[in-house]
């Protein structure tokens, strides 16, 4: 139960992503910004904590022993994952984008073949492929039958490219997110734990981020001092409280596919979180009832889900 608690608060400050995006893209901010500065400005908050708890060279250590999986998996979970989030901004109101966001919960049930589990047999410790798990896809229709509604609903007031295309790129994201992250759990193999992790990760991408935002300066010229506030917020909130949260639940059940796909299924509950902060801060449009009953089907999905991953862990 303690990861699925883990996950749905991780869920509650992960739902500041789409509104401050949202936010920013309303402003006129540019999505180059809204990316490379959350990660630049996450190293100066994680690496006195990681700095403090004495655990800065086992990072580098890490690194060290497989640079290329940290830089390609981390560019994967991180880069790949965040930049068509920022850009769906612009195309898709924030709880719309959360509601797109619940591809990830399928993407990850997909990738449960491509994973092996160690068991101990009487020869000793052996990997084994996981299995797909038929059931956990068949529950999480219900969750994907919900996004459809929604998608539906929205085709005439958002615009069918609009939607299109932040369907498109969040889809990319939801992809990237899990697959960086469980592949980065069997890198680290247990080594380190989620403030190291996510430290890592950053300082892996640095160079991406930097490009982006050199990029940014000579297209675009320097963020507002708005938009530096919000990615501030999002670093601090989001990449920091977030995700070490998000990926401490995961780092728990990371043996097991099946409890992974069901903490990552907490993240559905990102859309109430965002409809109600989008409504309240941002003036935005409140679901239409068609809508409420595709975001029913999904939290109910989520419940579902949920519980049956309690009773394997039981």
């Amino acid at each position: 139960m303690k990861p699925i608690i883990l996950g749905i608060i991780s869920a509650f400050l992960f739902s500041f992503t789409y509104v401050l995006n949202r936010s920013m893209a309303l402003e006129g901010g540019s999505w180059i910004w809204a990316a490379s500065l959350r990660y630049i400005f996450l190293i100066p908050m994680l690496l006195p904590i990681v700095y403090w708890r004495k655990n800065l060279a086992a990072v580098f250590c890490e690194i060290k022993r497989n640079p290329l999986g940290w830089f390609w998996w981390s560019f994967i979970g991180f880069v790949v994952f965040y930049i068509p989030l920022t850009i769906a901004a612009k195309h898709a109101p924030a709880w719309l984008v959360a509601v797109n966001w619940e591809i990830t919960l399928v993407a990850g049930i997909c990738m449960t073949p491509f994973f092996y589990r160690t068991v101990k047999t009487k020869t000793g410790e052996k990997k084994v492929r996981q299995k797909f798990p038929w059931r956990s896809l068949f529950l999480s229709s219900f969750i994907i039958l919900g996004v459809c509604v929604i998608q539906f609903e929205n085709v005439e007031a958002i615009g069918l490219e609009d939607l299109t295309i932040s369907f498109i790129l969040i889809t990319i994201g939801a992809i990237a997110y899990p697959l960086g992250n469980r592949k980065m759990m069997e890198v680290c193999g247990g080594r380190l734990d989620a403030f190291q992790r996510v430290l890592g990760m950053t300082i892996v991408t640095l160079p991406w981020w930097i490009v982006l935002a050199g990029y940014g300066f000579v297209s675009v010229g320097l963020p507002s001092i708005s938009q530096t506030i919000q990615v501030l917020i999002v670093a601090f909130v989001v990449s920091l409280l977030a995700t070490v949260l998000f990926f401490w639940a995961t780092d728990l059940v990371k043996d097991d596919m099946t409890k992974l796909a069901g903490v990552e299924a907490t993240q559905s509950v990102e859309i109430i979180f965002a409809t109600i902060t989008e409504v309240l801060f941002l003036n935005g449009i409140f679901p239409s009832p068609v809508s409420w009953i595709g975001i029913s089907m999904i939290c109910i999905g989520m419940i579902i889900y949920s519980k049956l991953i309690n009773q394997v862990s039981e």
